[in-house]
């Protein structure tokens, strides 16, 4: 796993962003698994930025989003689908029949979450993944104690993630208590993983994350068994990290490396 720290946030979400013009440029046809919550949109914003002033195409890229709060319809102002096109796809030019989010009003949520599976082998699979991570280590809505090896599926939110994101409801009662969300199995799939944090109250988060054991109770930390994940922080983000110098160090020496 790769760590890299940034100064702050807006540096984070540009180094993403570059990353991210890279896949596109080497692979115009790419497909891209997106995340949403407040940590991407600083990377959604410079995406925009590219496509606008630098001609970066979307017109051959395929997404897959990670997750979507169960009950709420397309057009809530806190559903998924209505954040991703808020913040990224109606202003890029993506074709509509290359954007998959989870259903969170389906009528067979089995048979969804198959399809939805079946829609990624489809595609060829995720060549970039792009994750946040709440503050229990979950990614995606795969909550602590979640299966390693699992695959889309509805789960049942932690009282810790719907206290998390009460502060974009008018209350915590109208946080949905289930999501449809990827499997930690599906994103280890994916070719390339690309986790983003900031802020000091993801630091424990991430050092759990990043050096403490695999294990289902920080389902982030399934990351470790990945061959090319990288971790982008802010400094907050970071101030756990008790091997933080050394992977400044890394940075530091990467240009020289044999």
């Amino acid at each position: 796993m790769e760590v890299i720290v940034k100064d702050n946030a807006d540096q984070m979400s540009r180094s993403a962003a570059t990353i991210v013009a890279r896949v596109l440029n080497a692979k115009p046809n790419a497909v891209l698994g997106l995340a949403t919550g407040s940590t991407p949109l600083g990377l959604y914003k410079e995406l925009v930025r590219m496509h606008n002033d630098e001609g970066l195409d979307f017109s051959q890229v395929t997404t897959f989003n990670l997750d979507e709060y169960v009950g709420l319809t397309k057009k809530h102002p806190q559903s998924y689908h209505y954040f991703m096109h808020e913040n990224l796809f109606k202003h890029i030019n993506i074709p509509k029949q290359n954007i998959f989010i989870p259903s969170g009003t389906t009528d067979n949520y089995a048979a969804f979450c198959n399809w939805y599976e079946d829609q990624i082998k489809r595609s060829g699979g995720i060549d970039l993944q792009v994750l946040g991570i709440g503050s229990d280590g979950h990614i995606a809505f795969n909550e602590p104690s979640s299966s390693l090896g699992s695959r889309t599926r509805i789960k049942t939110l932690a009282k810790q993630t719907i206290d998390d994101n009460a502060r974009f409801f008018d209350s915590p009662e109208q946080v949905p208590i289930y999501s449809i969300t990827m499997g930690v199995g599906t994103i280890l799939e994916a070719r390339k993983i690309l986790l983003l944090a900031n802020g000091r109250a993801k630091a424990g988060a991430i050092a759990a994350a990043v050096e403490g054991p695999v294990t289902s109770m920080i389902t982030a930390s399934a990351l470790q068994l990945h061959r090319d994940a990288m971790v982008i922080l802010d400094r907050d983000a970071a101030s756990s990290l008790k091997m933080l110098d050394y992977y400044e160090w890394i940075q530091a020496k990467m240009p020289d490396a044999p």
